[in-house]
């Protein structure tokens, strides 16, 4: 099966995260890479800590209703596209951030994580990623539900979640390169 447009697009925004993370740690010093711009606030080695933490999580719910969905036959019908809340959703976690979110206790980020590790969390967990769309691309993401790992009682679209994550890596690694350019413009 060739991959439809839509996955290839979900694909080609994952590369593009891992590319983008890859510019922003590349030559960057340990103490930027920690700096926060404020207490609660995160620095960019957090932030790449914290969307490594979520993408597994993230995976790690989908999965269960993939493999029920595989077992019963539930094969492609029409595009791995969110609906209405779920596109609601994605807006409200893009950048430019309007609406703050607290992350719950298991998707936090460890405090000033080594910046090589974080960013090596981070690229990691972008493959299972890639893993899941690639083996489910032949299912009807659209329709196939699974229990949002932090919002209790919410349930989102397979093809919501795959969204969800790219969204959510360009949410942080903005926040990341904000926090970097307020600390090098507090050294001057």
């Amino acid at each position: 099966m060739q991959l439809p447009v839509e996955l290839r697009a979900l694909i080609a925004q994952l590369d593009n995260a891992d590319a983008d993370a890859r510019s922003m740690v590349n030559g960057l010093s340990e103490e930027l890479g920690h700096w926060s711009p404020s207490p609660g606030s995160w620095s960019a080695s957090e932030c790449l800590h914290h969307l490594a933490l979520t993408n597994h999580a993230y995976i790690a719910a989908m999965k269960p209703a993939a493999d029920r969905a595989r077992v019963r036959g539930r094969l492609r019908s029409r595009p791995a596209k969110p609906g209405f809340v779920g596109s609601w959703f994605l807006r409200s976690i893009e950048p430019p951030v309007k609406t703050r979110f607290k992350a719950p206790p298991t998707i936090q980020p460890h405090h000033a994580p080594p910046l090589a590790e974080a960013f090596a969390a981070f690229t990691a967990s972008q493959q299972p990623v890639r893993e899941f769309l690639l083996t489910n691309a032949d299912l009807d993401l659209a329709t196939i539900h699974f229990p949002n790992p932090f919002i209790r009682g919410v349930r989102f679209s397979l093809a919501t979640g795959l969204h969800v994550i790219p969204a959510h890596d360009r949410r942080h690694l903005c926040q990341a390169r904000n926090a970097l350019q307020q600390a090098e413009a507090s050294r001057h």
